[in-house]
């Protein structure tokens, strides 16, 4: 009977370590106390799978030496030391555990809540540090009646929410990609307003770290908050601004501020702990024994599903068998994946559908592309980690429906995909193919005929088609010091146009509402490929 090795390069749990060693098919290996030159060197090469953590990094040199590697399994959420694409050419899948720490960090979240409106750490401090009995000095604020704006209503925020309600309080929760009766349906309010986020008495933010929700409060959102308003992060460090956090705190424009996580880890030198209006711990979200014992659990069942070929709970990256699929395909489903994202961007909203039509060769393959195409368009804008696994599964979950049509041949290329994603605000359709040498073309855009490269930070602006439009998107760009790379042109037969300008850097949220209010302007989206 063939064995399997599973080498454990960190420490997990010991209930981990238990179930591979008790699998009669596993050679167990625990490697967490080797040098990590020595375990790269000389144990990785004979692996099947590795389980790591923060402390070993699956590089260059991890890579180079991992000649019989599967898979990777992360035992945690982030793979931040993870060299997913370098994994990938390698044909070797990365997993993560991404909901082994749930309860932890909502229970941290409320730990944080409660103590900045209690000032527990400073009144425990003050009696047992200095020996002072002082009543008088704490009082403090009571949940009940507050409103609480919950940024984020994934796994962790709407637990967070749960909880809340328990206490009494009254929950606004934010999330343009859920459906609203998520919220509504646990008699919570639903807003696409961030201004009513804004104007809550305690702000909580439970959001993945990408483009769109870093420094998500800053200066600018903070000047608009109630004074004495409370803030807690227990997410991802840079979603709230820190030197806006700090100006705010100092001035008491924020009256307290719950903080486990920070951009630069370890943070013991920074200036938030030299305030007396800050709870902080030292990013504690997953620090319970049953959290770890979930994690090492998940990551030990996940490893042996891994080794023995059976599944892949939870794959980062799922690499393309090219001895099934011929060698065109390849491109179209890198493509589908870039279209998804690119329309998810333009059309900023809750998906209701997502539809992938394939014409010519690639046609028998749209199933395989559809999967593809769901991960683009919901990794960005969703608080689960989306995957190739449980891409379909979390569409079914949030109620998106996923359907693809092989449509024969193209009257006019060899091979073309057309990808229609509906959202709540509206409808986005996208062609595209490769040209020699996979080169990726954009051709057509919401019935524009165009042709653009798929790369880059993209503007794409819609007008009724009048003289002076093309100068005046130009000045709007120069005078935000944007610089075009590229401006494609289209028209149609209703007396519109659409311009894609391929600029050299990316472009604010400022530039934007400046093209926006353009009196030609009919519509204007971002993104960045």
């Amino acid at each position: 009977m063939q064995k399997h090795t599973i080498v454990v390069c960190d420490h997990i749990h010991d209930a981990g370590l238990e179930m591979l060693k008790n699998d009669e098919n596993i050679n167990y290996v625990f490697a967490a106390d080797v040098d990590k030159t020595e375990l790269v060197e000389k144990i990785i090469p004979t692996a099947d799978v590795a389980i790591t953590r923060s402390s070993t990094d699956v590089d260059e040199f991890f890579i180079s030496h991992a000649k019989n590697l599967k898979a990777v399994v992360r035992a945690g959420v982030g793979v931040d030391n993870v060299d997913i694409p370098g994994c990938s050419k390698e044909g070797i899948i990365v997993m993560n555990v991404p909901t082994a720490n749930t309860i932890a960090a909502v229970e941290l979240t409320m730990a944080h809540m409660l103590s900045c409106m209690r000032m527990f750490p400073y009144s425990h401090n003050h009696l047992k540090q200095e020996r002072i009995w002082k009543r008088e000095k704490w009082y403090g604020y009571e949940l009940k009646g507050k409103k609480l704006g919950v940024i984020g209503f994934g796994n962790i925020g709407s637990r967070v929410a749960k909880r809340a309600k328990a206490f009494e309080m009254d929950i606004v929760a934010y999330d343009p990609y859920i459906h609203p009766s998520k919220v509504t349906d646990l008699d919570m309010t639903y807003t696409k307003n961030f201004d009513d986020i804004l104007a809550c008495d305690i702000i909580t933010i439970h959001t993945p770290k990408n483009k769109e929700t870093i420094d998500i409060i800053n200066e600018a959102e903070i000047a608009k908050m109630k004074d004495g308003v409370v803030l807690v992060n227990c997410a991802r460090g840079g979603l709230y601004n820190e030197d806006a956090l700090y100006n705010n705190l100092k001035s008491g424009k924020i009256r307290f501020a719950g903080i486990d996580v920070f951009i630069k880890e370890p943070a013991t030198d920074h200036p938030l702990l030299d305030l007396d209006n800050v709870t902080v711990s030292p990013h504690l979200g997953a620090n319970t024994y049953e959290s770890q014992y979930n994690i090492g659990t998940q990551a030990a069942q996940n490893a042996i599903e891994a080794a023995k070929g059976i599944a892949y709970p939870h794959a980062m990256n799922l690499p393309i068998d090219e001895t099934t699929i011929p060698s065109f395909v390849k491109p179209f489903l890198e493509m589908g994946q870039k279209i998804g994202f690119l329309e998810s961007q333009m059309n900023k909203s809750q998906i209701v559908s997502i539809k992938v039509s394939g014409y010519g060769e690639i046609g028998k393959y749209v199933d395989s592309l559809s999967t593809f195409v769901a991960v683009g368009a919901m990794s960005e804008n969703s608080s689960d980690t989306i995957n190739y696994v449980n891409a379909d599964f979390i569409a079914k979950e949030k109620g998106i429906e996923i359907s693809s049509e092989d449509c024969g041949d193209s009257s006019v290329y060899k091979n073309l995909i057309t990808i229609k994603l509906t959202t709540a605000e509206g409808t986005t359709t996208i062609s595209g193919t490769i040209f020699d040498d996979n080169v990726q073309r954009l051709v057509a855009i919401d019935g524009f005929d165009i042709e653009v490269a798929l790369r880059g930070n993209m503007i794409m602006f819609k007008n009724t088609d009048v003289p002076g439009v093309i100068g005046s998107v130009g000045m709007v760009l120069a005078n935000n010091n944007v610089n075009i790379a590229d401006f494609s042109l289209a028209r149609n037969t209703q007396g519109n146009a659409l311009a894609v300008v391929l600029v050299d850097n990316a472009v604010n949220d400022a530039t934007i509402k400046e093209l926006s209010d353009l009196e030609a302007c009919l519509s204007v989206s971002y993104a960045s490929i």
